[in-house]
């Protein structure tokens, strides 16, 4: 044997050894640990005998599962992917609970003095974030069973002065503890909310919506500095001046312990709203008014009970699951959709010409909302005959409209795709162009998109805004040759294994960083 295939044994032997040690103390079985995978207990086996060679993504997804860092390198450059396109794919898939649900409610947990288990939380970057800021502040988080479902214990009294400051800059999310902590400090102060780049940011509707709960806001030297007077309460309905989705759930989580009731008008009803709605009804909030936008609160001024709750599947990933179909010309089922927030995009699918069905209404995990399989083919698109532009739910939903840039660049005709709410998200939609779609740029808020489209492989840096980041990456797949998308953190963001999940469907699509 030669000395580097011995060395290369060698380590895989230490490899091997240390997961197995880490599988043994977790208290798992091989066979835990291949469905953990997604793999069979015989390849564990050959893995922790040295006889499989890894890849450093292998050993990275070993030690997610195993809640262990394996072997501890050198800080690694930023994450891409390598997609070999013009693929057809095939199958069916489930969509995953909601991003903006699960980062709302982890938010809401904040109320609860008891223990709040959250079910089939969604395991991504966003959710990790704010993990990290939870913990950082004396709250302890764990994981349970399969690592689906995350418990959450308060202690006595949050340390905000030791928040991690750099995980909370890396989300916008959270601007919601404004909401929860006005009824536990005092005074506070939160660091600026990142995110998405989408545009100048007001933290106006918050603070318009929180001053009625004596809450007074300044933002000086990159933070939110928060002071509440503790006796003043609401005295009349609160108009929100922005139907926002975290404004309303910050509104709702300041009503939830306020003390009486509270009549929030101009609410939003989408869906991350409303599953909140149903979380703080299981912490003994009554709420009359939920998917409305006029909202009653009858708050309670403690909370403190354990809670079980399972947030509603996605439907923005929903949508980006159909847009893969449909780009791809493809016949897909996406199951396991939460058809009340997806009825005006089906409507206007089927208008341009979409060939689909769905199955018979089922209730999700969390008893209230509505869920179909829906089943896409091949079909031959048209433009509608009207521009496509969003409208707060029950309308077209915003973070949806990027995937009809999308779907127009496969019709044969011009559309215009009218993105009124962002200041800039439509110009990371021409990324489209390098690969080869028809997309005209009019001004900040409007694109005009001419298909069909001929795809061809390309390298393109990722959009820094999550939407338009998917859309370039479902772009790939249709694209034939070889194309690269760089610095998907954006993606892992707002999506748990999106390309290992589209993988399993038939695209090809690898993962890989810069040595």
């Amino acid at each position: 044997m030669s000395y580097g295939a011995s060395v290369a044994e060698d380590y895989r032997s230490r490899i091997g050894r240390l997961i197995r040690d880490s599988r043994q103390h977790r208290g798992w079985t091989q066979s835990q640990l291949a469905d953990a995978l997604g793999s069979s207990q015989s390849a564990v086996n050959r893995i922790e005998h040295g006889q499989q060679n890894l890849s450093l993504e292998m050993i990275a997804r070993i030690g997610e599962a195993l809640d262990k860092e394996i072997v501890s390198l050198a800080p690694t450059g930023p994450s891409h992917l390598r997609v070999t396109g013009g693929q057809q794919l095939s199958g069916s898939i489930d969509v995953k609970s909601s991003k903006n649900a699960s980062v709302a409610l982890l938010c809401a947990s904040l109320l609860n003095k008891g223990r709040t288990v959250l079910r089939g939380i969604a395991r991504i970057e966003e959710v990790n974030r704010i993990i990290e800021v939870l913990e950082s502040i004396g709250i302890r988080t764990r994981w349970l069973g399969d690592r689906r479902d995350l418990e959450i214990t308060p202690p006595e009294r949050l340390d905000l002065d030791s928040m991690d400051v750099e995980a909370a800059r890396r989300t916008r999310s959270v601007i919601m503890f404004l909401g929860p902590l006005l009824h536990r400090e005092e005074s506070f102060k939160l660091p600026y909310a990142g995110g998405c780049n989408l545009g100048t940011r007001t933290v106006e509707p918050h603070m318009s919506a929180l001053r009625p709960f004596g809450l007074e806001l300044k933002a000086t030297g990159g933070y939110y500095h928060a002071e509440r007077d503790q006796v003043t309460s609401p005295t009349r309905p609160i108009v929100l001046i922005e139907r926002g989705d975290t404004v309303t759930e910050n509104a709702l989580m300041a009503a939830a312990r306020n003390d009486g009731v509270t009549v929030i008008r101009n609410a939003s009803p989408n869906y991350m709203v409303q599953d909140l709605c149903f979380f703080l009804t299981r912490l003994g909030v009554k709420i009359e008014g939920i998917g409305t936008t006029t909202l009653t609160v009858h708050g309670k001024a403690d909370i403190d009970c354990d809670v079980d709750y399972s947030p509603s599947e996605d439907p923005i990933e929903a949508m980006s699951l159909l847009s893969a179909a449909i780009v791809t010309s493809s016949e897909i089922t996406v199951r396991r959709a939460p058809i009340e927030f997806l009825e005006i995009e089906l409507a206007l699918l089927e208008e341009m010409g979409l060939d689909y069905d769905r199955s018979a209404e089922y209730v999700a995990a969390n008893g209230k909302t509505r869920l179909v399989d829906l089943t896409v083919r091949p079909s031959m698109l048209r433009p509608p005959r009207d521009k496509i532009h969003p409208m707060p739910f029950p309308g077209l939903n915003i973070d949806n409209l990027p995937f009809f840039a999308l779907i127009a660049a496969t019709a044969h005709g011009q559309t215009m795709i009218h993105d009124w709410v962002y200041e800039n998200r439509a110009i990371y939609l021409t990324e489209l162009t390098k690969l080869g779609a028809g997309v005209t740029l009019l001004d900040p808020h409007r694109v005009l998109v001419e298909g069909p489209t001929r795809w061809s492989g390309t390298e393109v840096i990722c959009p820094p805004a999550l939407r338009p980041a998917v859309v370039v990456l479902l772009a790939m797949l249709a694209a034939r040759g070889t194309s690269v998308l760089r610095n998907v953190y954006v993606i892992n963001r707002g999506y748990e294994d999106l390309a290992a999940r589209l993988s399993v469907l038939g695209a090809r699509i690898e993962a890989f960083r810069d040595i």
